[in-house]
């Protein structure tokens, strides 16, 4: 009896130990793992905040179209399109037929190629053919100017241009028939300086998925994206198409004072509200190709992009992070060891980012005039991570690719030459011209 006396009070005695011992382990469990739940909630709420956004965006995006109205020009002025060109790229010959096919009285396009080998000068002689009474100069000039080949390829063609209003239009758009009357609508309006439009994308091949994640980053991040800013107060220009009259142009210090300029764009928004003027938007929304056939070219692009931002405002691109609500569910879902309602916040951000990008294409396709390839619904996280991964990125890029070529970046957006730059030799320039 003594025995089992003896024996129970040592199991009670082992039994205590190790209560204590697990208590104390809890203790510690609980201490290295309370910083991780709360950086999980804080990435809910992150994530919450950006579904918010989303929403929003989705509501700006009909409101746009909503708005969109019919109502013609009081007076047509005679138009000079611009249009720089460089490559062979994907669906060039349909979006230089959208260009020539323009339903407007009066206008003149004028190409400007820099290198006379370039394979698009023989897309656009092919199109030249089909409409032989369009007024079309055509301009080769290698001459650099500066290191914006873009600007610099303007800056030889603007001589060419006979009409004092001047569009900006890249060689990539594909343009609604009212293209140009909807612009001219819009710069008619009393204290307006310059026209821009918003684009959505369009990949040239159904089952390109790198084109496609590229494509709905345009449509569903960067249109939303640029409506909310425009709700809150700013007045950007977007690069793909500007219009504006030669003599604000030449006010704001003209194309000379952009050339070394990578965000030339922006600086020229910019510039034309110095003036006292506004940079309205038209109603009107061309589709840009997205031609990136893998991740590496998407990625070259993107980057470009994101370090222009970066350069021009970086705490605005920080913030811009909310977008991506998708990433901050996973992450959550992640430090969470995957709880329940991480698990079900993350569901719940997947079918609200799919069912926002459904409904601002429904919203857009009247504007379009096409139907949007609509985005895989397994694409959304990825298209989320890849877009963050770019924006922590660009922080550390003092370089970008544009068109093959390597430009070097700086803090005010301005361009840093490379190396071979100063090399190219300037030849004479031939226009040649055609109808009219």
């Amino acid at each position: 009896m003594v025995g089992l006396t003896r024996v129970a009070q040592t199991t009670a005695s082992h039994d205590l130990l190790l209560t204590g011992y697990l208590k104390s382990n809890d203790r510690s469990l609980l201490s290295v793992s309370r910083p991780v739940t709360i950086l999980a909630d804080l990435l809910a709420l992150l994530a919450c905040l950006g579904l918010v956004q989303c929403l929003m965006g989705v509501i700006v995006v009909r409101r746009f179209a909503a708005r969109s109205d019919n109502r013609r020009p009081l007076e047509f002025p005679p138009v000079t399109i611009l249009k720089p060109l460089c490559g062979d790229e994907p669906l060039l010959e349909e979006a230089l037929v959208s260009c020539f096919q323009q339903d407007y009285p009066e206008f003149q396009i004028v190409f400007g190629i820099q290198d006379p080998k370039d394979p698009a000068l023989a897309i656009l002689r092919r199109v030249q053919d089909r409409f032989p009474n369009r007024d079309i100069a055509v301009v080769i000039d290698p001459t650099p100017h500066g290191p914006n080949r873009k600007v610099a390829n303007l800056i030889n063609m603007l001589p060419s241009a006979k009409h004092e209003v001047l569009v900006i239009s890249d060689s990539d758009l594909h343009l609604p028939l009212n293209y140009l009357e909807r612009l001219v609508a819009a710069l008619e309006k009393p204290g307006t300086g310059l026209v821009t439009s918003l684009y959505i994308g369009l990949p040239p091949m159904k089952k390109g998925w790198a084109a496609r994640m590229g494509s709905t980053q345009i449509t569903h991040g960067f249109l939303p994206g640029v409506l909310l800013s425009r709700a809150l107060g700013r007045e950007d220009c977007l690069g793909s198409t500007a219009m504006l009259r030669r003599d604000t142009l030449e006010r704001t210090g003209g194309l000379r004072a952009l050339v070394q300029l990578l965000a030339e764009d922006n600086v020229l928004g910019q510039r034309v509200r110095n003036l006292g003027l506004s940079v309205a938007l038209a109603d009107t929304v061309p589709s840009a190709t997205v031609p990136e056939p893998s991740l590496r070219t998407l990625w070259q692009h993107e980057i470009r992009w994101t370090s222009t931002i970066r350069a021009l405002a970086p705490v605005s691109l920080c913030g811009s992070t909310l977008q991506y609500p998708l990433f901050w569910a996973m992450l959550a879902l992640a430090l969470s060891g995957g709880t329940q309602w991480t698990l079900t916040l993350f569901a719940a951000a997947w079918a609200v980012r799919a069912t926002a990008t459904a409904m601002i294409d429904t919203a857009l396709r009247p504007m379009v005039g096409r139907p949007a390839f609509a985005t895989p619904f397994w694409m959304l996280p990825l298209r989320d991570v890849l877009s963050i991964a770019e924006i922590a990125t660009s922080f550390g890029v003092d370089e970008v690719v544009w068109r093959g070529h390597k430009m070097g970046t700086n803090s005010d957006a301005r361009i840093l030459p490379m190396p071979g730059l100063a090399n190219m030799d300037p030849a004479v320039p031939e226009i040649s011209s055609a109808g009219g």
